[in-house]
Order: C-alpha cells, then sequence, then structure tokens
C-alpha cells in the first residue's frame, strides 16, 4: 500500500499522473499520519459499516476507511484523480469510485444502492466553499446516513459547533443541530497538508438524531436565517426585514412566543427557534 503520508511517495504518485503539488492547485493533501486513522476510527464504530466518501483526492483517508468498513464509496469531481485512486487503493475491493459533483447528484439513490443492509456514515475533507452546502445536503436529504465526519476549516468547525446560545452561533449552528449533535473532535494544524494552507482545520461529528417536531420546516428555516442575516441587529428588526412583515405584527408573534424584542439570534436555543416558528406559523400565516 502507497504510503501517501509520505511527502516523497505522495510527490512521486501524483507526478507520474501529470498532477504537479501547488497552491494553485486549489487541493491540500494530508499528510499528517496521525489524522485519517482517527477519522476513520470515529466514523466506523464497528462491524456493518458502509461509508460515502466526499472528495477523496489522492485516497489518504481512503485507506483507513477501506481498511474497517465493510464498503467504501467515494465520489470524486475532479477527473485527474481516478487513475491516482486506481494506483493508490489496488487491492482494496471494497473500494468503488464515482466520478461526479457530490452537490448535484442523488446521493441517497447511491446510499440505497450501494450499502444495502449496512449502516452508513459520510467522511468527507471539506474545501470551504462546500463546506455548509454539503453538509445540509447530508443532514436534510440523507436520512439513512448516522454519522458524518468531516475535516473543515477551523473556523467553520467553531461556528457549527458553538455551544447554543453563544456569540459564535450562527444560521448554520442551529441548522445542523435541528438534525443532529455535533461535537468538534481535535484540531489539525495546517502544516499537516501539503502544500499547507492558510488556516488550521478540524475534524467535527455529526451524529443524527431525531429530529423535533415542527408544523412547518420551511418555515423554520426561513426565520433561522431571516434572524442571523443580520447579526448587529435584533431578532424584531432582523426578521421584519427578511420576512417582509412589519414590526407592529411580528412584536405579538415574539411575545407570545416568550422572547424579547430586544434579544439577538446568536442569544437563543433551538427549542427558541421551533417555538417561534410555531407561533408565527399560527398568527401570520403564509409570509
Amino acid at each position: 500500500m502507497i504510503n501517501l503520508t509520505n511527502q516523497g511517495e505522495l510527490s512521486e504518485l501524483l507526478s507520474r499522473h501529470g498532477i504537479i503539488l501547488s497552491k494553485g492547485l486549489g487541493q491540500n493533501f494530508l499528510i499528517n499520519p496521525s489524522v485519517c486513522p482517527r477519522m476513520a476510527e470515529e466514523a466506523i464504530p464497528g462491524e456493518g459499516w458502509g461509508v460515502l466518501e466526499i472528495g477523496p483526492g489522492a485516497g489518504v483517508l481512503t485507506q483507513q476507511l477501506c481498511l474497517r468498513a465493510e464498503k467504501v464509496v467515494a465520489v470524486e469531481l475532479d477527473s485527474r484523480l481516478p487513475p491516482v485512486l486506481a494506483e493508490s487503493l489496488a487491492g482494496f475491493e471494497n473500494f468503488e469510485l464515482i466520478s461526479s459533483d457530490a452537490l448535484k447528484m442523488d446521493l441517497e439513490g447511491v446510499i440505497r444502492e450501494k450499502f444495502q443492509g449496512l449502516s452508513v456514515a459520510v467522511c468527507a475533507n471539506l474545501p470551504y466553499y462546500i463546506t455548509s452546502p454539503l453538509i445540509m445536503k447530508v443532514l436534510s436529504e440523507l436520512p439513512g446516513v448516522k454519522k458524518a465526519v468531516f475535516m473543515v476549516q477551523l473556523e467553520a468547525a467553531q461556528r457549527i459547533c458553538a455551544p447554543e446560545g453563544s456569540r459564535e452561533s450562527g444560521a448554520i449552528t442551529v441548522a445542523v443541530r435541528y438534525y443532529s449533535n455535533p461535537e468538534l473532535l481535535f484540531r489539525v494544524s495546517r502544516g499537516s497538508f501539503l502544500p499547507p494552507p492558510n488556516v488550521d482545520s478540524a475534524v467535527i461529528s455529526l451524529t443524527r438524531r431525531e429530529t423535533p417536531p415542527v408544523s412547518d420546516e420551511a418555515l423554520f428555516f426561513r426565520i433561522v436565517r431571516g434572524g442571523f442575516s443580520q447579526r448587529r441587529k435584533t431578532l424584531l428588526n432582523s426578521l421584519s426585514s427578511a420576512l417582509g412583515v412589519g414590526k407592529d405584527r411580528l412584536l405579538p408573534v415574539l411575545e407570545e412566543a416568550g422572547l424579547s424584542p430586544q434579544i439577538r439570534p446568536e442569544a437563543m436555543k433551538l427549542e427558541d427557534f421551533l417555538r417561534l416558528t410555531e407561533v408565527a406559523a399560527l398568527r401570520l400565516g403564509k409570509i
């Protein structure tokens, strides 16, 4: 098995396939040998698991997943990488590659077809620009996924896993907690990558839980997004602007939900947004 955490072996593998390591490549290859085994162990707690990996790169995490999972299916957008993966994962009969864009494809169909009879986890080292869209796609569209383990930029990890009601909390914090229990597992320094990025990263775990009952889920997410759309403003001002509802109509809704008109969205917990949604659906009708 090619040691992809060895800079020499990695560079040689990539150069054989015409890929030159540079910051302009837009990809950072993980060379810290301790990170991927920890991620794989978190994603696969025992026997009978399959893993959907998003963006395997050269296969450094994929190798560790294949050593532990019954089956690993990886989705890779970069057309240069399939021959690299064919070499780095040679000998793993439980590996399958799909060349596609994970954000645009039917991932639920992939899980239904490829992982029959298995518990399913999702694992990925996510570029910053797809972190929120990919996480929300997994949580909202893949109810069969029991656990997700992602490496993301440290700032994104801290926002996603921020304590409820804290200053670091944002719309993504509330949305993720609606579907799962998030946990920041460990940090990964920028020196763990080749070439090194300009920021540190962190590994997070999202364990799916039963979603809370809410009568209008679309309205719930509109309120969450609207509340955080103008972070320096009060919830009353932010929602009035985002929802196009006058403050005179919103004020009694907030009061009935037990919320001060001066409260800021980052001070609210998931249960506050859920309660506000129920009152808004009842008092405001279609908005």
